[in-house]
């Protein structure tokens, strides 16, 4: 048998697919939602794809109280890098969307597209591993959290009491997490 090669969509994955199998259980209704919320997931990647060019560019978007808008034109007024990898290990990293530090002054920011309401703790996790891989202390930086959604912003100022806690476990279950693979070594 000679199989058709489909090098076009080598690496890819239908949203129909054999491994993601339990579509063939769903009613019309829950197909129609579920690829709502997958076409609602590629929007929000292109839209940080975009926001990211645009900061990465110092391209302001009209000023308006539009969530893309004020997220974009903020963290460009802020000097923000956009979609910077935070790292404490391989079993412990994230992508910021977008991030300063000056004058001892941390600022996070958060692009959310969907409608799902948000948390804070994402943010403060990236606080605590920035805290860690560049070795500095949460009592001794000013931190500002936002999240931008919904034509919003949600602001958060955390504290040591915040962190810290999240540092440590960070720091604790990573060593787990390193015990369990030495031991299947």
């Amino acid at each position: 048998m000679n199989f058709a090669k489909h090098s076009n969509l080598e690496g890819q994955h239908a949203f129909l697919s054999a491994s993601g199998y339990h579509w063939i259980n769903y009613s019309e209704e829950k197909i129609a939602d579920a690829y709502a919320k997958y076409r609602a997931a590629q929007r929000g990647t292109a839209l940080h794809a975009f926001a990211a060019q645009c900061i990465k560019l110092g391209q302001r978007l009209p000023k308006s109280q539009k969530t893309l808008n004020m997220y974009v034109n903020d963290a460009i007024g802020y000097k923000m890098t956009p979609e910077q990898i935070l790292y404490y290990s391989p079993n412990c990293f994230g992508t910021a969307d977008a991030i300063s530090f000056r004058k001892d002054i941390l600022r996070i920011h958060d692009l959310k597209t969907g409608e799902t309401p948000t948390h804070m703790e994402q943010l403060m996790v990236y606080a605590a591993l920035f805290c860690l891989e560049y070795d500095y202390k949460p009592n001794e930086i000013e931190m500002e959290l936002r999240i931008y959604q919904n034509d919003t912003i949600l602001y958060h100022k955390p504290t040591i009491e915040d962190i810290f806690p999240i540092m440590d476990r960070i720091v604790t279950f990573d060593k787990i997490i390193n015990s369990i693979k030495e031991e299947e070594e």
